[in-house]
């Protein structure tokens, strides 16, 4: 039970937390099953850990709910988020204060029981690269998890910049020497553009993925470095 464990003191905080008006859900925990509508909160996880430790026997893979897995006992680390159904939301994971989730290679998202969906293992960082930037889509039936996506980016991002490469197959990444806490300046948190697909309880269309596949060119958390990056070298000029 030691990564069941893992999950529930990661989910506590959110368990104390009263739902937003118009939120209907009453499930914070991202090892528990939910049917949701849209605009209600949906709560899920994402562990980050090696790429094995998402395996049984290195070949069947299972949700981090699955005590089988025993990801705490690898010293796999959790963040857990309560978006609004159907709403585009940016999410960061702060790498800044514990770069060793960039070090971690692979990242999970997950939720739920019964379906226990959960996405494949996407490659994060190593010693030598970090990615910083995602798109993740969750895919519902009926208001039921079903599955979870990835979405891989393009590298057009990487032109011109010393301090980025380009991963065949995983989009742009940044040289680890230049994070914040590897001995950089860069600040190489994770930015997670998350969007939903398929219906909710009532059988209503979610949209937000539709939204977001006609934005691809351009990146929230990119314009949201952009605006951070901006402001701070303002405020720097001031001082």
């Amino acid at each position: 039970m030691a990564a069941m464990a893992l999950m529930l003191v990661a989910a506590a905080a959110l368990v104390a937390m009263p739902a937003e008006a118009g939120d209907e859900n009453v499930v914070f925990q991202p090892c528990a099953d939910a049917k949701v509508q849209r605009r209600d909160g949906f709560t899920f996880g994402i562990a980050f850990s090696g790429r094995d430790s998402f395996f049984l026997n290195q070949s069947l893979q299972l949700s981090p709910c699955d005590s089988r897995l025993s990801l705490s006992s690898r010293g796999a680390q959790l963040a857990v988020f309560r978006p609004k159904v159907d709403e585009i939301s940016l999410l960061t994971v702060n790498t800044t204060t514990n770069p060793t989730i960039n070090r971690g290679g692979f990242m999970v998202a997950f939720a739920g029981s019964k379906y226990a969906a959960r996405s494949s293992p996407v490659f994060v960082g190593n010693s030598s690269y970090a990615i910083t930037s995602f798109t993740l889509v969750l895919e519902f039936h009926k208001g039921t998890l079903q599955d979870v996506h990835w979405k891989t980016g393009s590298c057009s991002s990487c032109s011109g910049k010393s301090s980025m490469v380009c991963l065949r197959e995983q989009g742009c990444a940044i040289k680890a020497a230049n994070c914040k806490g590897q001995g950089g300046s860069v600040d190489c948190s994770i930015g997670i553009q998350l969007a939903f697909s398929g219906t909710d309880k009532h059988d209503a269309v979610l949209n937000s993925w539709y939204e977001v596949s006609k934005l691809q060119q351009y990146s929230l958390y990119g314009l949201y470095s952009d605006l951070k990056n901006s402001l701070t070298t303002r405020y720097d000029n001031i001082f």
